[in-house]
């Protein structure tokens, strides 16, 4: 069995798993904990550190989430090979075509399984309303000056020190861009990009959002398939790409994460080929097992990765605010370029964003939601294994406010339809496919924040009696 000093610190306010979790991870980067080696058992190990079991179950959910370790059948937890190159100091120090939407015609329906949706009924409304007119009682000048050309310099520092304290990434506040949204956000970047090949690598599928605005700037789109662990990087390795766009925390719409190993052969791939990472890090903050996983970003030691965040899932998609951590090769760039722009979001929510956070009402909203989200996922998770069991397998969970499902024998449009009938909107994914040859036609996307728990439950059934109304 591996030796392990027991260095935890049981008065830490840094939970006891996420130190175990930080000390096994740090001694399988350092080498101390070779390629190949078994981790002890969960039974040997809280008897050697005198821990609980569920305290190293924990740690290893984690490490397994990560990709540092694999779990073999009927011998444990195997460590897994780091690719080079070697992991960058800021993780050390951290331990086609066009697309139109597919429904034209509104239609509403008593059960809506929509992605993107937050909970209304969970918003901070008193506190977001003191917050803006508090912003506007204290700079009333905000009623006349579109602010400054990156974003409030207040919102900006708050903004690095969460990404430091909640991502692991390192950056200045200067690198820091507010902008309206995860589309604007994408379009500012690929105009600094635009000299040169236009030719980004996409996930397969991806976020149709960012596809319309490769789309519309005149952007070559080159589809990557997925494998069970995400992108795969030998068919990247094939196309020549001036941008590869993923989303490595929680793949859009697939749910998984990408390992710590295809991190860092990406972040290869990035500065090989000279080439740019866009990091989509859009709902990394609702994670229901473990840790958050670690960014991209935070592992970016040749400054390739251009990060981009957005409050639109962790706060409310109304206030349109984005943010995008922009490498400092590319400052120059964006200084020269978008020197006699202005600020695109309003001073006055850049403003009361600030106070959110200074004030920390936003991370005390973070951990409420997270804690909702969790419920409201493992209400639907319960419903599906309820209703329906093995007649579908259920993709993604653990993260996110979406999932998919796999129906056995059955394809997505009649699903669909089916559902219609019975007064059940549910998604076909395939709406995100750049090349839909390479996806099974049996997926359903289903999306879970905008749902209480009880419609989850009842919207479940009704599409349990509309799919097996035989079977009941």
């Amino acid at each position: 069995m591996l030796e392990f000093i027991p260095l935890l610190d049981k008065h830490s306010s840094v939970p006891i798993y996420v130190q175990l979790y930080q000390y096994i991870k740090q001694k399988i980067e350092d080498g101390d904990i070779p390629e190949g080696a078994l981790l002890p058992s969960i039974r040997n190990l809280s008897g050697h550190l005198k821990i609980s079991k569920n305290t190293v179950e924990g740690a290893y959910q984690q490490l397994l989430a990560e990709g540092y370790v694999a779990s073999k059948s009927r011998v444990g937890l195997i460590v897994l090979p780091l690719e080079q190159p070697a992991l960058s100091p800021s993780l050390q120090r951290i331990k086609y075509k066009s697309k139109v939407p597919m429904d034209n015609k509104e239609e509403t329906f008593e059960y809506d399984f929509k992605y993107g949706d937050i909970d209304v009924n969970s918003f901070p409304i008193r506190i977001w309303k003191r917050c803006l007119t508090q912003a506007l009682t204290d700079e009333p000048e905000q009623l006349t000056s579109p602010g400054e050309r990156q974003g409030d310099v207040g919102l900006r520092k708050e903004l690095m020190n969460y990404l430091f304290q909640s991502r692991g990434v390192v950056c200045s506040v200067d690198q820091i861009v507010i902008c309206s949204g995860t589309q604007h956000a994408i379009s500012l970047i690929l105009q600094l990009l635009s000299n040169g090949d236009r030719s980004v690598a996409m996930e397969n599928p991806s976020y149709d959002g960012a596809q319309s605005v490769f789309n519309n700037h005149g952007w070559s789109i080159k589809p990557i398939r997925l494998k069970k662990d995400g992108i795969d990087i030998e068919q990247l390795k094939k196309v020549e790409a001036k941008v590869a766009y993923i989303t490595p925390s929680h793949q859009f719409p697939y749910g998984m994460v990408l390992p710590i190993q295809k991190r860092l052969l990406l972040l290869e791939w990035a500065n090989q080929n000279s080439s740019f990472i866009i990091e989509d890090d859009y709902d990394s903050e609702f994670r229901y097992q473990g840790q958050p996983i670690p960014s991209l970003k935070a592992l970016d030691s040749k400054d390739n990765v251009i990060y981009l965040g957005t409050f639109s899932k962790s706060f409310s998609p109304a206030v349109r605010v984005s943010y995008i951590v922009l490498p400092q090769s590319l400052m120059d760039a964006y200084n020269h370029m978008y020197g006699n722009y202005y600020q695109s979001v309003p001073s006055i929510i850049q403003k009361g964003l600030y106070i959110l956070m200074n004030e920390g009402h936003f991370t005390s909203h973070i951990r409420r939601m997270r804690k909702i989200y969790d419920n409201k996922h493992q209400t639907l998770v319960n419903a599906l294994n309820e209703y329906m069991g093995k007649r579908i397998e259920i993709i993604g969970q653990k993260a996110g406010l979406h999932l998919l499902i796999r129906v056995k024998n059955r394809s997505t449009k009649e699903l669909v339809k089916q559902a219609k009938k019975v007064g059940v909107k549910v998604y076909d994914p395939t709406f995100y496919c750049l090349n839909e040859r390479e996806i099974k036609p049996s997926l359903i996307m289903i999306g879970f924040g905008g749902v209480s728990e009880e419609r989850i439950d009842k919207g479940i059934k009704l599409l349990q009696k509309a799919w097996f109304p035989n079977e009941i």
